[in-house]
């Protein structure tokens, strides 16, 4: 009898370490990345799922419910969750909320940045918050997250590292994919005309300039005065196509493209939350073979 009690203890303590640690995720790449660093050792529970709008979610008693257990929440960042200070009200003290984007260098909505052709007025200074554009981002949040997971978890540090390394030799892989393909486009059509100020970080590190047509929200008001300056640019520029975005409306883009006779490229991911493409590198490949297909030498 005592042996049976013996085993039955050491089965229940092997299966007890072997448990996965629980986290959750507000963004669906956030939550593939945390997938490629922890492996088997953490389960995922995705509060934002692929198909949501990350601007304007917010999160349900199911939600709240759903995160129960969980110690770690890793969020994207940069006030693009402006819920977050509620959250942590609702889940307690006990759980961290990783603000994956807050050690990730910001990048401003100003006309000043080398990057923007023109610059909506009304987005003037405000951070972008879609920081998952960028391949060197992306390595650096792999490194964010195997920190945090090995902090709350330090058994599996080394498989955590492990992870993060592997993750971020494949994020470095798509980077050099993307530069190959964009190699094709002249440097002189390297302008990106998009519906909102999200490919602020994917610009800079391809070396685009962008013309935003609305701030960083996808519900951003537009003035007829700004919508004319945009025609102008397009027009002063030499601008090939401009890109609607997968979940933004196209109104705008609609009449500037009735304006200039100027090609409609295919829409482009800009929140990283499509239901076919809501991994960093589902997101790059589509953006980067839509973005070569419209800018290309004829």
């Amino acid at each position: 009898m005592k042996t049976l009690i013996t085993l039955l203890t050491l089965a229940a303590c092997s299966l007890s370490a072997q448990a996965a640690l629980k986290v959750a995720t507000l963004h669906p790449i956030l939550a593939d990345v945390v997938r490629q660093v922890g492996g088997s050792h953490v389960e995922v529970i995705e509060v934002v799922k692929a198909g949501s709008d990350v601007h304007h979610f917010e999160p349900s008693a199911k939600d709240i419910a759903a995160m129960r257990g969980a110690p770690l929440i890793f969020a994207c960042g940069k006030h693009l969750e402006t819920y977050l200070d509620k959250l942590r009200d609702s889940v307690g003290s006990g759980v961290k909320v990783v603000e994956v984007g807050k050690l990730i260098p910001s990048l401003l909505l100003d006309p000043k940045q080398e990057i923007f052709v023109c610059c909506p007025a009304h987005a003037k200074s405000s951070i972008d918050p879609h920081w998952w554009h960028s391949a060197e981002n992306m390595k650096r949040a792999a490194r964010i997250i195997a920190d945090e997971l090995a902090t709350a978890d330090p058994s599996n540090q080394a498989s955590y590292e492990a992870g993060a390394k592997a993750a971020s030799a494949r994020f470095a892989e798509l980077k050099s994919w993307a530069q190959q393909q964009i190699a094709i486009i002249p440097r002189s059509d390297r302008k990106l005309v998009t519906a909102h100020a999200a490919f602020g970080y994917f610009c800079k590190e391809y070396g685009f300039k962008t013309i935003p047509m609305l701030g960083i929200g996808r519900s951003d008001d537009i003035s007829a005065q700004y919508i004319a300056q945009t025609i102008q640019a397009i027009r002063d520029h030499k601008i090939k196509a401009v890109f609607p975005e997968d979940q933004a409306n196209p109104k705008v883009l609609t009449e500037i493209v009735r304006s200039t006779g100027v090609k409609t490229g295919e829409a482009l991911i800009a929140d990283g939350t499509a239901k076919d493409a809501h991994t960093f590198e589902t997101m790059l490949s589509h953006n980067v073979r839509a973005i070569v297909a419209a800018l290309k030498s004829e």
